[in-house]
C-alpha cells in the first residue's frame, strides 16, 4: 500500500498519476489523503481508496497509514501559519508518530536544497524544509528527501503578465545562474522511489535540471518559445514582502520567503554538483514549449 499526500497538489496529482498508470505492472494498491474527496477526478476515485482530511491531523493519519508500506509526504503551504514551526515541524508531528505506530517503511518527502551549507539556518521556508526533514527522519523510517530548487513551474503563476506585458519578476540579480527543476521531473523521481524500496537509512535525492540558467537567460528562452519580447525585472525583497502580505500572508510566512530569497541570492542552491544522477532530464527550454507555452496562449496539452 503506497499512501499519497496532497494527491490534488501539483506535484502530488503528478505522481499518483504516474502511478496509476503504471499499477498494471507494479500491482501495488494506493491511498490517498485529501481534504476534498470531490477534487479527485472521477476516474481516479474509482482506482484508490480515499481518506477524507487533513494530513496534519492525527486521526486521519492514522487510519491512512494503517497497512502502509511507503508515503509520500508533502507539505501544503500555509501563508497564514502563526510560526514556520508550526507550517512544517507542526504539520508533520502526528504523521511522524503515525509512521511508527504503524510500522510504515518507506516515506519520500518533497523539500528543498541547502543542507549543509552556511545558509541553511537562516533561509526561512528552506531552514523550516529541513527541520521537517530531521523529524521525518528521527522516527527510524527509510527516508529519501527530494532536495529541490526553485521549480519552473512557477512561472505559470505569471502567465497574465507574460501575456499582457511581457513581464516576469523574481528577487534575484539578474545574472545569478542558478538550478530549476520541472515538477513533473520531481514526481517522476518520487514515484520512482516510492515503487523501488530496496532503499534505506536517510538521505537526500537532489534534483537539479539539466543545467544553471539566470533570470536573463530564462527571459530569453521565454521569449524565443513565445515569439515575442518577454523580460525579466527584478523586485526588492521589501515589495516581494508587501506583495505577499497584500495577499493575505502573514507575517511569519512573508518573512520565510523574504529569507529564503534572500538566501538563494547568496548561493543558497549551490552547494551540489550536478551529475547523471542528480542531473533532471526536462530543460527550461522543453518545459517552456510543453508547459508555459500553451498556458500563455490559451491552448491545451496533456501533462
Amino acid at each position: 500500500m503506497i499512501v499519497i499526500t496532497t494527491p490534488t497538489g501539483d506535484i502530488g496529482s503528478q505522481v499518483l498519476g504516474a502511478l496509476l498508470d503504471g499499477a498494471p505492472s507494479h500491482g501495488q494498491k494506493l491511498r490517498v489523503i485529501v481534504r476534498d474527496p470531490d477534487r479527485l477526478p472521477g476516474p481516479v476515485r474509482e482506482q484508490v481508496e480515499v481518506v477524507a482530511g487533513s494530513h496534519r491531523d492525527a486521526d486521519v493519519v492514522d487510519q491512512a497509514f494503517a497497512g502502509a508500506n511507503a508515503v509520500l509526504w508533502i507539505v501544503p503551504p500555509d501563508p497564514r501559519a502563526p510560526s514556520l514551526e508550526s507550517a512544517y515541524r507542526g504539520f508533520t508531528r502526528a504523521a511522524a508518530r503515525a509512521f511508527t505506530t504503524h510500522g510504515v517503511g518507506h516515506v519520500v518527502g518533497v523539500s528543498a536544497l541547502g543542507r549543509g551549507t552556511a545558509l541553511a539556518d537562516r533561509a526561512g521556508l528552506v531552514t523550516a524544509s529541513l527541520a521537517m526533514d530531521d523529524l521525518v527522519a528521527s522516527t527510524g523510517v527509510a527516508y529519501r528527501a527530494l532536495a529541490n530548487p526553485s521549480f519552473m513551474d512557477n512561472l505559470l503563476r505569471q502567465v497574465p503578465s507574460i501575456r499582457d506585458a511581457g513581464v516576469f519578476t523574481d528577487t534575484v540579480a539578474a545574472d545569478r545562474k542558478a538550478p530549476t527543476a520541472a515538477t513533473r521531473d520531481i514526481a517522476a523521481a518520487a514515484a520512482g522511489l516510492l515503487l523501488d524500496r530496496s532503499w534505506t537509512g536517510v538521505g537526500s535525492v537532489p534534483v537539479l535540471g539539466p543545467e544553471d540558467l539566470s533570470p536573463d537567460d530564462l527571459a530569453r528562452v521565454v521569449s524565443e518559445v513565445l515569439g515575442t519580447p518577454v523580460r525579466y525585472q527584478r523586485q526588492s525583497l521589501d515589495d516581494l514582502r508587501a506583495t505577499l502580505v497584500g495577499y493575505g500572508s502573514g507575517d511569519a510566512f512573508a518573512e520565510g520567503m523574504v529569507d529564503m530569497m534572500r538566501a538563494k541570492e547568496a548561493g543558497l542552491d549551490e552547494g551540489v554538483r550536478r551529475t547523471r544522477e542528480t542531473a533532471s532530464p526536462t530543460s527550461f527550454r522543453q518545459w517552456c514549449e510543453e508547459v508555459l507555452a500553451p498556458a500563455v496562449l490559451g491552448r491545451t496539452t496533456e501533462r
